[in-house]
């Protein structure tokens, strides 16, 4: 980490220099509002001495709290609180914006669902987000079937961009300016290869017109003094997974993406939906000038792996206790789920077995929309109060969370439960720092 460098914008403006240059190196994006997740990341953020990088989408945290419950500004608060409380210096946390725009409010008229999605990216800007990824590409209730044009995404976006920037204009004359990523090919908040086919990669012929079409809808906006600021942009690598498939990163159908960016090195391309692939290919993609890879499912799927693990072992070391009151996180989570299903029954098909299995296991993840649910809450932290109240022998941890063992044994972590959860949170992460040279 470049130690001239003052502000983590100005960290990932040199990184996305450095890899145009050449140099195989990345940053990447941990989207998620999990209270574990990003407690994770800042132990791996301070592990590699790099920047700390979290995101939050439209879905998870908009100014009426999203699934999470929090507004922008309390997302802001929750990673800043996270950083400080580990040691992590606040000049090297980076907020960003993941698919703001109309998305939560599609099914409304394109007009107030774009006046809902300038509010939001309003009130990023002014809670401090430095990096902010103007998504209009999904279409609303009044734009008709099938995909929206180009040109409609690309004046969309530049509104929002204008929203953005005005918002800037009234933080202090000392502010980072907003950072902006674009694009039209933008895959859905969270994955879903919902068609069982690998995703088409995007043709790299398109690539000028994309930018040139951006261009003229940010001068028409009148924000051209922003353009400059657009780091990235977001296509399709041929990456994605779903219910219970992932496709991999092939590089030579990618390969015309990598020479098809502008001559200048201040802008690459971002990829989303990099969740479950393998090391190589993560390496792969940020030498093919991929440098900001997005992940987020893969971090919450850790999640339920350890606490699925942990139930597990909770049963087997307290169950035939008298007087211990055991946790019942799986039964607990299943049944937030079926109480509301909205959050997966489109996503999830077969079944009744099949829909079971896949609440709990799939690759989509869908879980992670419940582990807010208050009865869910009680449950994980009294499965966390029994075992750390007694914790388990070490040949019962290394039954069911081998890694953790070996990290207990090395003395890199304690035996406690969130010491393991967070442990099987960053081993995801080690994945993403190495492929990024972090």
């Amino acid at each position: 980490m470049e130690p001239h460098l003052k502000t983590a914008s100005e960290r990932l403006q040199a990184i996305i220099r450095r890899n145009r240059q050449g140099e195989r190196v990345g940053v990447y994006a941990v989207c998620s509002a999990h209270s574990s997740v990003v407690a994770a990341s800042v132990r791996q953020a301070i592990a590699d001495q790099s920047v700390l990088h979290v995101e939050s989408t439209s879905s998870q945290v908009n100014q009426f709290g999203g699934y999470t419950g929090q507004t922008p500004a309390q997302f802001t608060d929750f990673v800043y609180a996270a950083a400080q409380q580990a040691g992590l210096s606040p000049d090297r946390v980076l907020l960003g914006g993941d698919h703001l725009g109309p998305y939560p409010w599609r099914e409304q008229p394109s007009k107030a669902a774009m006046d809902k999605a300038c509010e939001l990216v309003r009130a990023c800007v002014l809670a401090g987000y430095k990096k902010i990824h103007l998504d209009a590409s999904m279409s609303c209730a009044d734009d008709g079937t099938g995909a929206l044009n180009e040109r409609t995404i690309a004046r969309r976006a530049a509104i929002l961009c204008h929203a953005a920037e005005n918002a800037f204009s009234e933080l202090p004359s000392a502010s980072a300016p907003p950072l902006y990523v674009i694009g039209t090919e933008v895959p859905a908040p969270g994955g879903e290869a919902v068609s069982g086919m690998a995703p088409a990669v995007s043709p790299s012929d398109q690539i000028p017109r994309t930018l040139e079409l951006f261009r003229t809808a940010f001068g028409a906006q009148k924000v051209s003094s922003a353009w400059k600021r657009v780091i990235g942009l977001v296509v399709q690598p041929g990456v994605e997974f779903g219910e219970n498939v992932i496709f991999d990163y092939d590089r030579q159908k990618a390969k015309a993406l990598s020479s098809a960016l502008p001559k200048h090195f201040d802008l690459a391309y971002e990829a989303h939906s990099t969740d479950y692939q393998n090391p190589s290919a993560l390496a792969q993609m940020v030498e093919d000038h991929f440098a900001i890879l997005k992940v987020g499912p893969w971090l919450t799927f850790a999640f339920r792996e350890a606490i699925f693990a942990l139930s597990a072992i909770e049963e087997e070391w307290l169950g035939h206790r008298k007087g211990v009151c055991l946790s019942q996180v799986r039964e607990s989570i299943e049944a937030a789920m079926l109480r509301n299903p909205v959050y997966w029954r489109s996503h999830y098909h077969g079944s009744e077995d099949e829909l079971r299995f896949a609440r709990a296991y799939s690759y989509s993840d869908r879980c992670r929309y419940y582990w807010g649910d208050a009865v869910v809450q009680q449950e994980l932290a009294q499965l966390r109060t029994n075992l750390d109240a007694a914790p388990p022998p070490l040949t019962l941890v290394s039954q069911y969370l081998p890694f953790e063992y070996e990290a207990i044994r090395s003395g890199r972590i304690q035996p406690y439960a969130e010491e393991m959860i967070q442990e099987h949170i960053q081993a995801v992460l080690r994945v993403y720092s190495k492929a990024c040279a972090a």
